[in-house]
């Protein structure tokens, strides 16, 4: 049986600038803050971990969410937990990322909608 991987591809053109010698992820010039309001940058820290993470994965870097854990000096369950952000649908990504609209849940509820089918994350997420 030969089988073939479907592989989806999230770009999400971002900019990471130092400010007080602390990484900042910007939006792309073209796109405004909603409403003045800016995203709690927990949230954006935790997105780009768990992509980060997903990532080593995929390409080999680590063999398991263990060493990760091991590396960053924290547990196992918090890696397996936190990783899930890095499977929100593109839309909530986007939403997030680059308009940056706060979502109207925690983050902890954020891992538990990644979960959930893409086309009923959105509504979790901001509702």
């Amino acid at each position: 049986m030969t089988g073939t991987t479907d592989t989806i591809r999230v770009v999400i053109p971002l900019t990471i600038r130092k400010r007080n010698g602390r990484p900042k992820i910007l939006p792309p010039d073209d796109v405004d803050a909603r409403n003045g309001r800016a995203q709690d940058p927990h949230v954006l820290r935790a997105i780009a971990r768990a992509w980060s993470w997903r990532r080593q994965l995929e390409t080999g870097a680590v063999s398991t969410i263990q060493d990760i854990a091991a590396a960053e000096k924290v547990s196992d369950r918090f890696v397996g937990r936190m990783i899930r952000l890095a499977y929100l649908s593109p839309s909530v990504l986007e939403t997030l990322v680059i308009t940056r609209k706060p979502p109207a849940i925690s983050i902890n509820d954020l891992m538990a909608v990644a979960e959930l089918p893409w086309f009923e994350q959105a509504k979790r997420v901001f509702e």
